[in-house]
């Protein structure tokens, strides 16, 4: 592993960027509060950092605001229903994190007393938080000296030690650099910076080196190209998978609609039927996998990306004259899809088979 030789630099010019040019986050206290007793709400932090990861911070604002409007506790997050949080959840992905979220909040509710652990360790016994999210909430929220890396912080360090390692191979080799410069003072406000940094100064593409504090320090800005930092290991294709969807719709328009197993997958989502792809198997493309008989009609196909494969999905509908019973599901009206927790790969199954479904819902 090739690390450049480079003494620890100061934190000082970083938070003093920070200082002039943090970005205000619906999570964050102000700069150098934490300094002087005030420190962020360990709820809305382990809220943020989990809904953070994989997401965008645009993207991840609305359902932040969205989850405090409705459970603006822990402990009112704790008794919420699994299928209200689920259908809260929905279109940020990822959603074993959802199903962690809330088996985390009844720990905390019932374990702690409605009280976040406020080390390192302690906040790694919860449900779902591991060595990153309970560095950052302990950082930030509780001011404890500790290393926070996640993927903008890991191209400052890349970058600033032109390690020339691959990653992920590289990144035990970072966090130490990232443990020696955290500062006692503020650690939590130098987490916040670095991430700040590398989201809006150390960029992937097109970095503003000459804005940047630690831009005398830097070692790629002075020996090479900063874009060719962070190394990573060449990517393997995705595999594609393949299987199919069925949207039923009644004359009264409603939906046939079922829930997913809580294991796996898109556990505990909803869905239409389908039939039984995996992330590892194809499942059946053609109507024989159809959940009842009826005049299935062939309603294109749509394509999702996930972490580890693509899946292609054929859609098939049809128009039915009324709900009958079943039991594997039940029947939504059309106009209430928006309320249920329906992922992003079924919501495009639904739209390809009724093009004004959610445009419906939402009127």
């Amino acid at each position: 592993m090739t690390i450049t030789t480079l003494d620890t630099p100061s934190a000082k010019p970083l938070l003093d960027w920070y200082d002039r040019h943090h970005r205000d986050l619906p999570w964050r206290v102000s700069p150098g509060m934490a300094a002087r007793g005030v420190r962020a709400d360990p709820y809305r932090v382990w809220l943020s950092e989990v809904m953070l990861q994989q997401t965008t911070v645009q993207a991840v604002k609305p359902y932040f605001e969205k989850f405090l409007q409705r459970w603006p506790e822990v402990t009112d997050l704790a008794a919420a229903e699994n299928d209200e949080v689920m259908a809260a959840w929905a279109g940020l992905g990822y959603y074993a994190r959802a199903r962690n979220l809330k088996k985390c909040a009844e720990a905390v509710a019932k374990e702690h007393r409605g009280m976040f652990p406020d080390t390192e360790e302690g906040l790694k016994s919860l449900p779902g938080i591991g060595d990153y999210t309970a560095a950052a909430v302990a950082a930030i929220a509780f001011n404890r000296q500790a290393a926070v890396m996640d993927g903008n912080v890991e191209r400052v360090i890349s970058r600033l030690y032109a390690i020339e390692a691959p990653l992920p191979g590289a990144k035990p080799a970072m966090k130490e650099k990232v443990a020696l410069m955290t500062p006692s003072g503020r650690p939590g406000d130098f987490a916040q910076a670095m991430m700040d940094l590398g989201a809006t100064i150390c960029t992937p593409k097109r970095p503003a080196c000459s804005l940047c504090p630690f831009r005398d320090a830097c070692q790629a800005l002075k020996s090479s190209d900063p874009e060719f930092f962070p190394v990573k290991a060449a990517k393997k294709e995705k595999p594609v998978r393949r299987g199919a969807a069925f949207v039923a719709v009644t004359g009264e328009g409603e939906i046939l609609l079922r829930r997913r197993a809580e294991s796996g997958l898109l556990g505990g989502m909803t869905e239409v039927p389908t039939s039984a792809w995996t992330a590892r198997l194809d499942g059946e493309t053609s109507v024989t996998a159809a959940p009842f008989d009826a005049a299935w009609q062939a309603s294109g196909t749509i394509t999702h990306v996930f972490t580890h494969f693509e899946l292609r999905l054929s859609i098939w509908r049809a128009a039915i004259s009324g709900p009958f019973d079943t039991n594997d599901g039940w029947w939504e009206p059309v106009t209430n899809l928006e309320a249920q927790a329906l992922p992003t790969v079924m919501k495009k199954a639904i739209a390809a088979a009724i093009p004004l479904a959610f445009k419906t819902s939402r009127a």
